[in-house]
């Protein structure tokens, strides 16, 4: 990377522009348009997020404040709060979904042997969802409650590398576990969820399509135990059974065996009951791999506090979800970045960075490294000491 190059310039090579053209193309999003285009916009809103801009006319603001800049950075279109706001609304939000997918896609092979705790062969899933509150009046088709409006952003994350796999936008009363209904399914990966997501007749669809699942055990689950094997309870566990379900409906949503498995949280005390229906794995292994949900709660914080997704610089459906995705795509591009170049830095700490140094004209890799503050040994000053004997 040219150290003429703006940092901005550097960084946006990693993004693949046959597969954006591609995109692009696809849905037409370059129809009729002659000043700019849908990489302009997508550059405007990358800019955004990776500076924190809290509106149209702070992004309208700041880059023409850069304007001898601007080509150099690769936006060649005029930019304009009411232009970026159009396209905002009008251009069609699934351009930057797909391209989104196609980072994805990267990033997993980046971080395919990534450790997250667990020693697991196969791909391990955690699905869960976050609500971000909006006005209602300026949000109507956001439903949540009857004066208040929300969204759901349902995610799919993988634990190799806190990869975001799988989004679904919907309204605050979308019910989430109609979610699992869109859900990719893998066969022989492992999918982990909260006890919201307790539906017999959806979680059947994850064992006809040769997948697992683990998740909580509601306290009024009706079942009869078929058979127990012992456990080691010096390590938190109290039962491993092969169970059958006795209730009514569950029974004929959910004809197969399940496993169930008591825990003891040795760190917090909690009580916790498992239903999988993987049959292999030990019981520790299995608590480890419920343990590892809290790591969408972890990225849903993440990304609520670094980027720009709990206000929107659009009131309509296309603008809220362009503005997610292009969220997300800034997520995947500085996780790419940190692991193409090997940053040793926190995304956080490369996001901040990068705020500050977009428009300068020095190496990306000199700009985000890592350097040790220095000891006190060694350093050279000429100052005297304040008392003499």
């Amino acid at each position: 990377m040219n150290a003429g190059r703006l940092v901005f310039a550097q960084l946006l090579d990693l993004l693949p522009m046959h597969e954006f053209n591609r995109c692009v193309r696809r849905y037409r999003g370059n129809f009729h348009c002659r000043n700019f285009s849908c990489y302009d916009q997508f550059l405007c809103l990358a800019f955004a997020q990776l500076t924190y801009r809290e509106s149209l006319r702070d992004i309208e603001t700041c880059l023409r404040a850069m304007e001898s800049k601007l080509y150099h950075a690769g936006l060649c279109g005029h930019v304009a709060r009411t232009t970026l706001a159009r396209a905002n609304e009008r251009r069609d939000w699934r351009i930057y979904a797909d391209f989104g997918q196609v980072l994805i896609a990267r990033a997993r092979k980046l971080y395919a042997r990534e450790p997250f705790g667990v020693e697991l062969d196969q791909t391990a899933y955690v699905f869960d969802a976050t609500t971000i509150d909006l006005c209602l009046s300026l949000f109507p088709w956001a439903h949540f409650r009857r004066r208040k409006g929300a969204i759901k952003f349902h995610t799919l994350l993988d634990l190799r590398g806190s990869i975001p796999c799988f989004v679904l936008v919907s309204h605050g009363k979308f019910n989430d576990m109609e979610a699992l209904d869109y859900l990719p399914i893998e066969p022989a990966a492992f999918y982990i969820m909260d006890r919201g997501y307790t539906d017999f007749a959806r979680l059947f669809r994850f064992t006809q399509n040769a997948a697992f699942f683990v998740i909580r055990a509601r306290r009024s689950l009706d079942f009869r135990c078929t058979r127990s094997q012992p456990v080691d309870k010096s390590i938190g566990l109290r039962c491993d059974q092969v169970i059958r379900l006795s209730g009514r409906k569950s029974s004929q949503l959910y004809p197969a065996m399940l496993r169930r498995i008591r825990y003891i949280d040795p760190e917090t005390a909690k009580r916790l009951v498992f239903l999988t229906n993987n049959f292999t794995l030990d019981a520790l292994t299995v608590a480890r791999l419920y343990h590892s949900r809290w790591q969408v709660e972890l990225f849903f914080k993440w990304i609520k506090q670094h980027l720009r997704i709990k206000a929107f610089y659009g009131t309509s459906v296309n603008a809220v979800k362009t503005q997610i995705w292009t969220a997300v795509s800034i997520y995947l591009l500085v996780a790419i970045l940190k692991k193409e170049l090997g940053i040793e830095r926190s995304q956080s700490e490369i996001l901040q960075i990068l705020s500050l140094t977009l428009f300068e004209k020095s190496p990306i890799l000199q700009v985000l490294a890592h350097y040790a503050p220095p000891g006190q040994e060694g350093t050279a000053h000429k100052q005297l000491s304040l008392f003499t004997f």
